[in-house]
């Protein structure tokens, strides 16, 4: 296995937060802090861009396998970096308007860039740097640095668009705002580059101290060894109930736009707000975790998830109810940063061995990830079909439901790995 050779572990930290935000922010959060924007600018309805979504996990999930694969096998610094590099050359294609099947595309391609060639490096080199310890602090402070990244560019993004759109929003005309959305794209793209060189000077690795026994392993042995485990499955069911949950902040802004009546500018800053709510929650959780247990908190996640989707799920926030808004969107967000903070520091906890993390990463993320395939293009069913506040309620019934899947998968990984520190 490659040690990553920084000054400090910190820098080494800062550097996979970055670059693990970064990475995702053109194909993901600029349309999840921009949503009545990036559908308008681009001219697409909620499931047509759920389509994007879909187009990008068919790509991922061939990805996951194959990339945990390659990743028990080289340097994560080179892995990471032309990652990011290829992520931001996308965002120029994106700079263009391009047509919906040329979108398409551009989503296959960042569903390889962003997850074969950059997914497994990280959460492997996150799991090294966490080592016996410290599992929960280091995938806590990794989840809850992201989402300091990814909240600061979501402001600096709104900021930067409501300063070029020279018009007020309600009378500005498409082309104004494309315009405007453009700069935001490009500064977005001109900074997963950025990241990508700085992980390519400063996140190095000995390539000559890489574990022989990991790097000439048999790639088929070690899927069977890791599919013999039952914890390998539960986490699987987790994950992709804790990323449904993730995927419906997507929603979160469109729901101020729709159904509270905020204006496009407003609805962003909703957006960008909630992104705040992820690095307070996965840093806390983070301290917490490996005080007590891990699964104690995914536990807590999962529960705290279903009463927020429930709460959504009843129709009863409307327009004018904005405190009552505000506080059901914070207790949905907690409950989702909470189980998305922890789910892979229980490697250690599921009897996953080091060597093999690439391998288990991949298989698990198969299946804990096929959200990015089948949720945008429900939800954006739903939203589309059902206008106004019914649409929102199906997604947040959809949502209990997994929340419900969640809790019942986490308590029985809980039991079963009860005797693993």
């Amino acid at each position: 296995m490659a040690r990553l050779i920084t000054k400090n572990k910190f820098f080494v930290l800062v550097l996979l937060i970055l670059s693990g935000e970064f990475i995702y922010f053109l194909p993901y959060v600029l349309s999840r802090v921009f949503r009545p924007t990036f559908l308008d600018v681009f001219q697409l309805n909620n499931f047509q861009l759920g389509s994007l979504f879909s187009v990008y996990g068919i790509v991922a999930l061939l990805s996951y396998v194959y990339g945990g694969i390659i990743t028990d096998k080289f340097s994560p610094r080179k892995l990471m970096s032309s990652a990011l590099f290829l992520t931001a050359l996308g965002g120029i294609v994106l700079s263009t308007y391009p047509s919906f099947n040329t979108l398409k595309i551009l989503y296959g391609y960042w569903g390889f860039t962003s997850v074969f060639l950059f997914w497994g490096a990280m959460i492997k080199a996150t799991r090294v740097l966490g080592g016996d310890n410290n599992q929960g602090k280091a995938f806590g402070f990794l989840d809850g640095g992201r989402g300091i990244v990814a909240a600061f560019m979501g402001s600096i993004g709104v900021f930067i668009f409501s300063i070029i759109l020279t018009t007020e929003i309600e009378s500005s005309t498409v082309i104004e705002r494309q315009e405007a959305f453009k700069y935001v794209i490009l500064f977005s793209s001109f900074m997963v580059a950025f990241i990508g060189l700085l992980v390519w000077i400063f996140l190095s690795d000995n390539n000559q101290e890489q574990d022989s026994s990991s790097k000439n392993q048999n790639s088929l042995n070690n899927i069977k060894h890791v599919l013999k485990n039952e914890s390998v499955w539960l986490l699987m069911i987790i994950i992709m109930c804790a990323y449904v949950g993730y995927k419906v902040t997507d929603i979160y802004s469109l729901y101020a736009s729709e159904v509270m009546l905020f204006d496009q500018i407003e609805s962003a800053k909703v957006g960008s707000i909630q992104l705040y709510l992820r690095p307070i929650v996965c840093i806390v959780i983070g301290l917490l975790a490996d005080k007590t247990k891990n699964t104690f908190w995914i536990i807590f996640g999962f529960s705290i998830m279903l009463f927020g989707a429930l709460i959504f799920s009843l129709g009863y926030i409307s327009s004018g109810m904005n405190f009552i808004f505000f506080l059901s969107l914070l207790v949905l967000a907690v409950g989702t940063y909470s189980v998305r903070a922890l789910y892979f520091a229980v490697l250690k906890q599921a009897n996953v061995p080091l060597a093999l993390t690439g391998t288990a990463v991949g298989l698990i993320s198969v299946v804990g990830y096929s959200p990015d395939i089948f949720a945008g293009p429900v939800m954006g069913y739903l939203l589309d079909t059902y206008s106004g506040i019914l649409g929102h309620q199906y997604v947040y019934i959809m949502l209990t439901a997994f929340s419900i899947i969640g809790l019942i998968a986490s308590l029985r990984f809980a039991f079963i790995t009860k005797k693993t520190p």
